[in-house]
């Protein structure tokens, strides 16, 4: 086994430290420039809202929908390319997953429409997920040329450290993004779950009401039977 003196070791050091220091503070740069977007909102009956989200040549969009609260739970949803072609249409649905791919370059229209229903107004839940052509929004371009020194850095690597980096990136966004997605399947539960509440609430203490008029129904009937008001002579 080859020793390794302490100085040459104390000597590694400031330059792994400035090296770590530089590919976490790009990284961190990197990531700060997200392009996945989520928004919960109100749709009023009878009205329709539209949004807009910008994609790339040859890039991949996804939008994910789901309707958490408001009586049938369903809207009319649609996207629009740029060129005005209509990529999408549902009608009256709850929710929903569609990946647009390859995506063109623009403004992509994504609108929900509740006109059919008159009374009724709708909470929506929407992500939308766009990545680049090639690999995730970022990618190595993002990343700032760093200068490799010549010979072994502690037998690490910034390219593998930069790897490792972004497979943790991925995972920590994907997990976010499917905490975000139960989130909102528990907000319509539970909006659903109270709805119900209040209706069986409702329907059971109009049956006691019932129950209680057709059991005092029932005495002043039994009593009237026994009761006889007249005379016996003797």
């Amino acid at each position: 086994m080859d020793v390794v003196p302490t100085t040459a070791r104390n000597r590694w050091k400031p330059f792994c430290f400035a090296a770590v220091f530089m590919l976490s503070a790009s990284a961190v740069d990197c990531f700060g420039r997200n392009q996945d977007n989520e928004l919960t909102f109100l749709l009023p009956a009878g009205s329709s809202e539209c949004f807009y989200q910008s994609a790339v040549q040859n890039g991949t969009m996804e939008v994910e929908y789901q309707v958490i609260a408001g009586a049938g739970m369903d809207v009319d949803f649609t996207i629009v390319s740029p060129e005005g072609v209509r990529l999408i249409v549902e009608s009256r649905r709850s929710d929903g997953v569609h990946v647009v791919e390859p995506t063109e370059g623009g403004d992509y229209q994504i609108c929900f429409d509740n006109s059919f229903s008159r009374f009724s107004e709708k909470m929506v839940f929407f992500e939308i997920l766009t990545e680049a052509p090639g690999g995730d929004a970022g990618g190595d371009e993002e990343w700032p040329m760093l200068d490799e020194p010549d010979g072994s850095l502690l037998e690490y690597k910034l390219e593998d450290i930069r790897d490792s980096m972004d497979a943790v990136y991925r995972r920590l966004d994907r997990s976010r993004q499917m905490q975000t997605v139960l989130r909102a399947f528990e907000a319509r539960d539970r909006n659903l779950l109270e709805d119900n509440l209040w209706r069986v609430s409702f329907w059971s203490c109009a049956s006691v009401l019932v129950m209680l008029c057709v059991a005092l129904t029932q005495v002043y009937t039994v009593r009237k039977l026994f009761d006889d008001k007249r005379r016996v002579c003797t």
